[in-house]
């Protein structure tokens, strides 16, 4: 379940962050010479610069210490951020809306038996690693559900990143206080009119993969990806709460709801 309300907290402590580009060095200067900033560490927020790619990257830097994050857009799609402007940011940080979401929590066993655990804001996805398509058996609380499924992989996404990897796989976009996730086939090719599931957000995915040796399969739980593996269990993790401020009117749950409409 996702929250959206207005951030009542003190934020007169800012960090910035910006992505190693010619535009995000020169936001966080010219930002860092209007306003006063401090180390991260030290930080009531943290301002993002740069596109969504870094925006994953610094919530996952700052997941699990209750900082929020503001972004800026200083790349390309922005679909996370805020616009850029380096004037009123202490007025636009007191007035913006705090949405707090959860990560997925990705738990892997590999061909060596060896586990491993990693979270997802966006969608923990199964990727054939091989010219030959995964196959894979699907259980959701412990119950099979799909004996076989066989294509280039799976994804399961959160309300967040149901409008990303997800969205161009034809999965369904899901709202942002919707307490769900989305299981999405990657060309399926059998059972071939699968087009997926949509899950309470309390539910537990879990995918053993079929012939693994002659068919390997990776799991990326965002940008961390494991390869070889065997078995994948992925649930939300209710416990870790990630917080993303935005403008008035800009919201998360607002821009998911547009994307619906196409605007």
């Amino acid at each position: 379940m996702t929250a959206v309300v207005k951030a009542e907290r003190h934020l007169d402590r800012i960090a910035f962050l910006c992505t190693p580009t010619v535009e995000g060095t020169a936001a966080r200067e010219a930002l860092a010479a209007r306003y006063e900033s401090v180390a991260a560490e030290e930080a009531d927020v943290i301002v993002a610069l740069g596109g969504d790619g870094f925006m994953l990257q610094t919530l996952h830097r700052f997941m699990g210490t209750g900082k929020p994050i503001y972004g800026m857009n200083r790349g390309s799609v922005g679909f996370l951020m805020n616009d850029f402007s380096v004037f009123n940011l202490p007025e636009r940080l007191a007035v913006a809306e705090a949405s707090f979401v959860h990560p997925l929590l990705m738990e892997v066993i590999d061909r060596d038996g060896a586990s491993s655990r990693a979270r997802a804001i966006n969608e923990v996805s199964l990727l054939r690693q091989s010219y030959q398509a995964a196959k894979m058996r699907i259980s959701i609380d412990g119950q099979e559900r799909l004996d076989q499924l066989a294509g280039d992989g799976v994804l399961v996404a959160t309300p967040v990143g149901s409008t990303a990897y997800n969205l161009s796989a034809h999965g369904p976009i899901l709202p942002l206080d919707a307490p769900m996730l989305a299981l999405t086939p990657l060309s399926a090719f059998r059972p071939r009119g699968w087009r997926g599931a949509l899950l309470p957000d309390r539910a537990r995915v879990t995918i053993d993969i079929l012939e693994a040796e002659k068919r390997p399969v990776s799991a990326v739980a965002d940008h961390f990806e494991l390869r070889h593996v065997h078995q994948v269990s992925v649930a939300m993790d209710h416990e870790t709460d990630l917080i993303l401020l935005h403008d008035p009117g800009h919201s998360l749950n607002e821009r998911i709801l547009r994307e619906q409409f196409g605007y």
